[in-house]
C-alpha cells in the first residue's frame, strides 16, 4: 500500500475553525443536504458550490431532480415557465442516457463493452464530448484522461460493489494490471461515421469529469433561448450563474470548505455570468485504517492524487472546459496546473492546500470568510 497517496483522516478532521463573520447570507444548494457519509463512511457525491441569491425574486420556485448521479437544481428568476424546467431536465436526462457508464443502452456502455473488439457508432453529442475529452487529455499531457474507467472500477470509491468486503484499497498487483489500460491515446475517433473505438480489451471510458459540464452548458443554452434574463444552474456542483442580479450587482458564490468539518464555506467569489466547477478530495472518498482515499486518480501510478491540494476551483465561461480543467489542474498540482491555465485565456482558479493555504489567480474577486484558512 502506498501511504504517500492517502490523507491521514484524523489530521484531515482535526483543525479548529474560526466561525465566518456575520453578514454573509448564503443559501446552500439542495444537493448539499445529502448526508456527508453513511454509517460505513462511504461518501455520497455532494454539491460543492453554494449560491447566494440575495435580492432575487422568483416567479416560480426552483426545481430539483436527481440525474447524472447527483441532485440537479435549476433556478429561474425571470419569466420562469414550467415548460422551460421540463425542457432543461429532459435534455439533462438525454445526455445521461447517452453518456452514463451504468446504463446498458448508453453509448459509453456500448463503447466499453466493445473495447478491443469493434468501433461503436454514437450520437453526435457523445462524439463531441469524447472528442473534447481527448483534447483536454492532450492539452494536459494525460492528467485528464477519459479512459480512467478501469481505475474507477478497481477502487470503487462510491461503493458500487459492497461484495468486495471491508478492505477496499486494491493491491499493487491489481493496480499494475489495470494501469496499461488507462491511455487516452488508445481512443480512436472517426468523424466520418461518428464511431469510437478503444484499442484494448478491458479499457473503459468514464466521462464523469466532463459530461456534467456539457449538460450544464446545454441547460444554459435552453434557458437563454427561452429569453430568461437570469438563472442559476447547479448540477451537483457544476454551477453556472447567468445574467446579473436584479440590483445589477455581481453574483456571490460560496467556496466550499474542502475538509469535512461543519463549516460549509470558507469564502465568497464575486462574479458576473460564469461557470464554476470544483474538484476536491471531499467529494467522494472512503476511509480505511485511518487513511482517506479520494476519487481523483493519477493516471501515472493508479492511486488517488496526493500533491498538497485539497481542492481546485475553475472559473470560466464554458462549463465543459471548467469541468475538465478542474480535474486536470488538480492532478497536475499547483505549479504545472498554473502553466496549463496559461493556455486557456479567461480561465481563473482558486487552490486550497492541505496546510489550509489558499492561492488564486489575479482575475478572481474573492473574499476569505473563514480565518482558519490563510491567503497567500
Amino acid at each position: 500500500m502506498n501511504l504517500q497517496n492517502a490523507l491521514d483522516f484524523n489530521k484531515f478532521m482535526g483543525k479548529t475553525h474560526t466561525k465566518p463573520t456575520e453578514g454573509h447570507k448564503v443559501v446552500v444548494s439542495k444537493s448539499s443536504s445529502v448526508p456527508l457519509y453513511s454509517s460505513c463512511l462511504r461518501v455520497l457525491l455532494l454539491s460543492i458550490i453554494f449560491i447566494n441569491i440575495l435580492s432575487c425574486t422568483q416567479t416560480e420556485p426552483s426545481r430539483s431532480e436527481f440525474a447524472l448521479g447527483t441532485v440537479c437544481t435549476i433556478t429561474l428568476f425571470d419569466q420562469a415557465n414550467p415548460s422551460v424546467y421540463r425542457d432543461v431536465f429532459n435534455r439533462i436526462r438525454e445526455i445521461e442516457n447517452l453518456m452514463s457508464v451504468n446504463i446498458s443502452s448508453s453509448d459509453v456502455y456500448k463503447i466499453n463493452e466493445n473495447a478491443g473488439i469493434q468501433p461503436v457508432q454514437v450520437h453526435v453529442d457523445t462524439f463531441i464530448v469524447i472528442e473534447r475529452a481527448i483534447f483536454f487529455a492532450e492539452s494536459s499531457n494525460g492528467a485528464f484522461d477519459p479512459t480512467v474507467g478501469p481505475l474507477v472500477n478497481l477502487w470503487d470509491i462510491t461503493g458500487e460493489h459492497p461484495d468486495r468486503g471491508i478492505d477496499k484499497v486494491p493491491s499493487q498487483e491489481k493496480i499494475d494490471e489495470v494501469l496499461p489500460l488507462v491511455n487516452w491515446q488508445d481512443v480512436v475517433l472517426n468523424k466520418e461515421d461518428y464511431s469510437v473505438f478503444l484499442r484494448r480489451q478491458g479499457m473503459a471510458l468514464d466521462l464523469g469529469g466532463i459530461a456534467k459540464g456539457f449538460a450544464a452548458d446545454e441547460a444554459a443554452f435552453i434557458i437563454e433561448k427561452a429569453g430568461i434574463t437570469y438563472a442559476i444552474i447547479d448540477l451537483g456542483g457544476n454551477v453556472i450563474v447567468m445574467g446579473k442580479k436584479p440590483d445589477n450587482t455581481l453574483w456571490k458564490v460560496g467556496l466550499q470548505n474542502p475538509t469535512i468539518l461543519d463549516i460549509p464555506f470558507i469564502g465568497i467569489i464575486r462574479t458576473p455570468q460564469n461557470s464554476l466547477v470544483t474538484s476536491g478530495v471531499n467529494e467522494r472518498f472512503f476511509i480505511q485504517d485511518g487513511l482517506l482515499y479520494h476519487h481523483i486518480f493519477s493516471p501515472l501510478n493508479g492511486y488517488p492524487v496526493r500533491n498538497r491540494l485539497l481542492s481546485v476551483t475553475i472559473i470560466t465561461h464554458n462549463s465543459m472546459s471548467a469541468d475538465a480543467l478542474s480535474t486536470a489542474v488538480f492532478v497536475l498540482g499547483y505549479e504545472e496546473g498554473m502553466i496549463l491555465l496559461e493556455s486557456f485565456p479567461g480561465a481563473e482558479a482558486i487552490f486550497v492546500f492541505e496546510d489550509w493555504e489558499i492561492r488564486k489567480t489575479p482575475g478572481i474577486d474573492f473574499e476569505l470568510i473563514d480565518e482558519s484558512f490563510r491567503m497567500n
